[in-house]
């Protein structure tokens, strides 16, 4: 593999940002081009230069520069770490990436600003490649902090609604928790190893040659940290309030939030440190975070009417099902569930953006209906999606679903296994509970919105194809065989760890996960066919979930409200007002005291200042002649 085409696959989305950046107010019509264009090249040298590269056994570790010398310790630089784990997330991360590119030139097309929207999403890809492609956690730290930052640009995006600019800056705050635990975490690996380059960090944890920073904790405490910062980027218990709301960005941004780029990152964080939680016991911690996430999430799906929302809270349950896979230490079936995710969950989001778009942006279930003649392309791909990931036997879903419960179950965490089961049937109910309810029954859309309703032109029904085409055979493609599946063998190298060294038969747990997403959709039919969700609550517990358990009013009385109160009377009352004003204000007047007294000298009377200068002169030979 060439260094050279390796720093292109990078810096081309920044260059696409940097042109639409400095140029859209010039560029605007072809702004979608250009960027699509920057992913594109991206995506052509992943697939076609690193992945037959890593595929034949090659292996890419270059140090372009170094960053900061220290002595006595291993510097920390910037560089390259390609190999099997990477070129994955390099493939979902620019094709994923590139197709919802190539949709939002469609979706964005009578926006004002795309541009600027396009420029954020080179930026946003770009920052997800840096995280990746890291050969240290500082490079992949400073990846991390970008996505962050895009994902509150994008969020934010319409800044002229204030529900906009509220859930970015409720992302960015909620991110920054996590990101304080990775950054704690990854001072605890400087501090006990050294270095925070992988392979020298990995080799000593291995060998157990490191300094004891907490005693024989170090390595919990520093992957428990590592861990709260994955919980932040990818939206688990308690750290997931912020995914929800970013539904307020465009469509096309969701897609790229949930599917491709940012809410894999803990994931990727994870199983790229697989080593360090093998050695410090700490996978179960990350599986039943996992576990309860999923279901907790999936349970609030049941109640949403926001189509929007529906796909939000299964993405969070979805990331529930990683966390499992990599928890239980099946980290190639966590993998492997990502990427199958990323094709049925971009595919559902710009589905979802193909509704929105034929109704006039509308996203409340209950005012839909009957869309399927209507929009026949967007309704088979919904579906297809839909099956993904409801388990549908075959489908990509199923493959990698079922290898997460199958991991948990021969890893002795049956209890685990039963929640994922529930969660699946939950999916499966919910999901088709959407399809259901926005494209069979009566028509319940507005008379007005009914008569322009259409599909979505070529540049966008076109990705929405090519992304249902993986989320029908990818999974088995690459999954069919189990432990000797594609996915495990190009995978293999990378995980020292790959759960229980002893299989059950997978076949009674594939009848089990396909009876019991068949269950989930024949309810969901035999409940919403013909028939739209309430309007309002009807029990306690549907209100409790229909609320989202009253999450966000609880963190506001509890968090957000006393430190804001902290902040009103701490640090503006006291600290600005009294004491940073006092100064001030203190300086000021002094000053002006002075200044009022020396201006008494300026009287304007020529007499008195001669008389001024006389006594000076006197006072000034006076000195010179008996004092000095």
């Amino acid at each position: 593999m060439s260094k050279g085409l390796i720093t292109l696959l990078l810096i081309s989305p920044l260059i696409g940002f940097l042109i639409n950046g400095l140029f859209g107010k010039w560029l605007k019509n072809v702004s979608g081009w250009i960027a699509s264009l920057a992913v594109l090249i991206s995506f052509i040298i992943s697939a076609f230069v690193v992945f037959p590269a890593v595929r034949s056994g090659g292996e890419l570790k270059e140090t372009l520069y170094e960053w900061i010398p220290i002595e006595r310790i291993e510097s920390l630089n910037i560089g390259f770490h390609i190999d099997a784990l990477t070129t994955v997330m390099l493939l979902i991360i620019t094709g994923v990436g590139f197709l919802i590119h190539i949709y939002s030139i469609g979706y964005m097309s009578h926006d004002s600003g795309r541009a600027r929207y396009f420029a954020y999403l080179n930026l946003f890809v770009f920052a997800m490649l840096i995280l990746v492609l890291a050969n240290n956690y500082l490079m992949m730290f400073i990846g991390w902090e970008g996505v962050g930052l895009c994902s509150y640009l994008l969020i934010g995006y319409w800044f002229e609604r204030k529900s906009a600019t509220d859930a970015g800056k409720k992302a960015f705050i909620v991110n920054r928790i996590g990101d304080f635990g990775f950054l704690l975490g990854m001072l605890t690996l400087f501090a006990a190893f050294g270095t925070l380059g992988f392979d020298t960090l990995f080799e000593r944890a291995a060998t157990n040659t490191y300094e004891q920073v907490f005693g024989a904790s170090t390595l919990i405490v520093a992957t428990l940290l590592l861990l709260v910062g994955a919980v932040g980027k990818s939206a688990q218990i308690p750290l997931y309030v912020w995914l929800p709301d970013a539904m307020e960005g465009p469509t096309p941004v969701s897609a790229l939030i949930h599917a491709a780029t940012m809410v894999t990152a803990g994931v990727y964080m994870v199983a790229r440190s697989s080593i360090l939680f093998n050695l410090a016991h700490t996978g179960v911690v990350v599986a039943w975070i996992g576990v309860l996430t999923a279901l907790f999430a999936a349970t609030m799906a049941l109640a949403a009417n926001d189509i929007k929302r529906v796909l939000a809270y299964s993405t969070v349950s979805q990331l529930g099902y990683m966390f499992v896979g990599v928890g239980v230490g099946a980290y190639t079936s966590g993998i492997f569930h990502l990427m199958t995710h990323a094709f049925f969950k971009g595919l559902m989001f710009l589905t979802a953006g193909s509704v929105m778009h034929a109704m006039s942006d509308e996203l409340d279930m209950r005012k839909m209906g009957g869309l399927k003649s209507k929009l026949p392309i967007t309704y088979w791909t919904f579906l297809i999606g839909a099956l993904a990931i409801a388990g549908f036997p075959l489908l990509s879903g199923f493959w990698s679903k079922d290898e997460i419960l199958h991991n948990a179950w021969d890893g002795g965490h049956q209890v685990i296994f039963g929640i994922g089961l529930l969660t699946a049937f939950l999916t499966a109910f919910y999901m088709f509970r959407l399809i259901f309810v926005v494209f069979h029954g009566e028509s319940r859309v507005d008379s007005e919105v009914e008569s322009h309703l259409h599909e979505s032109p070529p540049v966008m029904w076109i990705p929405l194809v090519l992304l249902a085409i993986p989320s029908l055979i990818i999974g088995a493609i690459v999954g069919w065989g189990g432990e000797d599946s594609a996915i495990h063998n190009f995978l293999g190298d990378v995980f020292t760890h790959h759960g229980t060294s002893d299989h059950s038969n997978p076949i009674p747990f594939m009848v089990i996960s396909s009876i019991v997403g068949i269950a989930g959709i024949l309810v969901a039919g035999f409940m919403y066919r013909n028939k739209a969700p309430l309007n309002e609550p009807t029990n306690p517990l549907h209100k409790l979930i229909a609320n989202k358990y009253y999450i966000d009013e609880i963190y506001n009385a509890v968090f957000v409200q006393p430190i804001r109160g902290v902040s009103h009377y701490l640090f503006w009352k006291i600290m600005d007002v009294s004491i940073i004003d006092g100064l001030v204000n203190l300086t000021a007047f002094i000053i002006r005291g002075i200044g009022g007294s020396i201006r008494r000298l300026q009287t304007g009377v020529v007499q008195a200042y001669v008389v001024s200068m006389v006594i000076g002169i006197i006072i000034f030979l006076g000195y010179y002649l008996f004092i000095r």
